[in-house]
């Protein structure tokens, strides 16, 4: 059994953040199952400009 600690639980509090955004934002059905996926992805992409505007 894994154990992904706090990093986990950041990501959870992200994703439930982002999805009730996205969701409340919606007009219509496919702009809801859009705003579900986009809460699915948005954390990586963040991380993946941050990590390069950082440099590392």
């Amino acid at each position: 059994m894994k154990n992904n600690g706090m990093l986990g639980g950041v990501y959870g509090m992200a994703f439930i953040g982002a999805l009730v955004y996205y969701l409340q934002h919606a007009t219509s059905l496919w702009t809801g199952i859009l705003g579900i996926f986009k809460a699915l992805f948005w954390p990586a992409v963040l991380m993946y400009r941050l990590l390069g505007f950082l440099k590392m």
